[in-house]
């Protein structure tokens, strides 16, 4: 039986890293078939997930000796935390490893959507010239609404505020005098309320929980600016789906971008079709070359120094 069991893709200099010290079964096809996971359960000291395998129920009934889970990211919702604590089990999320990479894709999404002009390369090429239709905006001097100061958050921050937006962040875990405040230069918002009809483009950086499953719904953005821009780089259900369609078909969002979705992949048809000004990516955030190595490092120092006792 391996000491270390890994289910999904990490940096190969990682696994070999973990090798040197134990028995790693690397078995990245594996989340395919997540049945078969409790099986290879008993003995497994260390198991390093990402955001698809689910660790609950069978899995951790079968996990005799389990000591901790490597989560390669920063989302939870996959793992039962509540019954990792109940059998001892530490988890380790790679906390900010990947913000860089997120931030950067959030930030240069708030300029694809202001420009819009950015994807007529095909007409361009066939000889139309759609300079009117391209109208863009610009970026300078937009309000940018950061929801949640997490390391993303903050990534985001700074970037705005180098090309020149000003920036409201809103996070009720992040208590006032926090020192983040200050060092992002970003202005505090109360309420969600109150950073909604400021903002030209708000950016949704928080975890998926109980308080924030359906955070964006009709009725939330409907709050927001007219031609605003709404950007979900943290998880599907944070966001209600037809909502933004609906906002995006109406003409209330100027753009909508999401790398995050309910059901990943998606399955066609689905209700994205054909919709106007909207962006997919498929849960690409934190996939850069540099974030996947911090990531994997993060992850594996952690685990390490849990089975070393450290």
């Amino acid at each position: 039986m391996a000491d270390i069991l890994i289910t999904e893709f990490m940096e190969e200099s990682q696994v070999a890293r973990l090798a040197e010290s134990y028995d790693v079964a690397y078995l990245p096809d594996l989340v395919a078939e997540q049945d078969k996971i409790p099986a290879l359960m008993p003995g497994v000291r260390g198991l390093i997930v990402r955001n698809a395998t689910q660790v609950r129920g069978a899995v951790l009934d079968a996990a005799d000796k389990l000591e901790c889970v490597g989560r390669l990211g920063v989302g939870l919702d996959n793992i039962d935390m509540d019954a990792c604590a109940a059998k001892g089990v530490k988890v380790f999320p790679a906390t900010g490893a990947n913000s860089d990479s997120v931030a950067e894709l959030a930030m240069g999404a708030i300029y694809v959507m202001f420009r819009r002009s950015y994807l007529a390369t095909p007409d361009v090429v066939a000889g139309k010239w759609p300079r009117i239709e391209l109208m863009g905006r610009e970026v300078q001097g937009k309000t940018l609404g950061i929801i949640g100061l997490g390391w993303t958050g903050q990534a985001l921050a700074w970037r705005a505020r180098g090309n020149g937006m000003n920036r409201i962040a809103y996070d009720p875990w992040v208590k006032k005098d926090d020192p983040r405040w200050a060092d992002c230069k970003v202005e505090r918002a109360e309420t969600l309320d109150d950073l909604l009809p400021k903002c030209d483009a708000v950016s949704i950086h928080v975890p998926l929980t109980d308080d924030t499953r359906g955070l964006f719904n009709a009725e939330t953005i409907a709050k927001m600016k007219d031609r605003a821009l709404l950007l979900n780089l943290s998880r599907g259900g944070i966001v209600d789906e037809q909502a933004l369609v609906d906002a995006l078909k109406s003409g209330k969002l100027w753009g909508g971008f999401t790398d995050v979705f309910v059901e990943e992949p998606l399955t066609s048809p689905n209700i994205f079709e054909g919709v106007p000004n909207l962006y997919c990516t498929p849960h690409v955030g934190p996939r850069t070359e540099e974030g996947e190595g911090k990531v994997s490092t993060v992850t594996a120092d952690a685990v390490l120094n849990c089975l070393n006792g450290n």
